[in-house]
C-alpha cells in the first residue's frame, strides 16, 4: 500500500506564510508527479501546483508568485511554501502522488487533506 500524509496546515493572518509537507510512504517504485489540490468550502477540488519528476513545475494563476512547490525525491516528499496568504485561499489542501508500485502501472494516490484558514 501507498499512503500520503500531509502536515502543516492551521490558521494564518492575511500576508503571512506557511510551508505544508506531504509525505508518500508504502512499496512505492518510483513517484512520476507530485501536488497539491485545494477545495474550499462549496466549490470543487482544483490544482495548486505540481512538479515532476524532472523537477518542473506548474502552478495555478492565482498562486503563481506566492506559492513555491518543491521536491526531496530521497524522502519521497513534497513541500508548499505559501506566501502572502489571502482569505481566498482558505482551503482543505490535499497532497497528490502518481507513484509506481513494485509490479504494478501508475496509480494516483491522495492524502487526507489539511486545514489552511487564511483569517484574522
Amino acid at each position: 500500500q501507498v499512503q500520503l500524509v500531509e502536515s502543516g496546515g492551521g490558521l494564518v493572518q492575511p500576508g503571512g506564510s506557511l510551508t505544508l509537507s506531504c509525505a508518500a510512504s508504502g512499496s512505492i517504485f518510483s513517484i512520476n508527479a507530485m501536488g497539491w489540490y485545494r477545495q474550499a468550502p462549496g466549490k470543487e477540488r482544483e490544482l495548486v501546483a505540481v512538479v515532476i519528476s524532472g523537477g518542473g513545475t506548474n502552478y495555478a494563476d492565482s498562486v503563481k508568485g506566492r506559492f513555491t512547490i518543491s521536491r526531496d525525491n530521497a524522502k519521497n516528499t513534497v513541500y508548499l511554501q505559501m506566501n502572502s496568504l489571502k482569505p481566498e485561499d482558505t482551503a482543505v489542501y490535499y497532497c497528490n502522488g502518481e507513484i509506481r508500485r513494485f509490479g504494478t502501472s501508475i496509480m494516483t494516490y491522495w492524502g487526507k487533506g489539511t486545514l489552511v484558514t487564511v483569517s484574522s
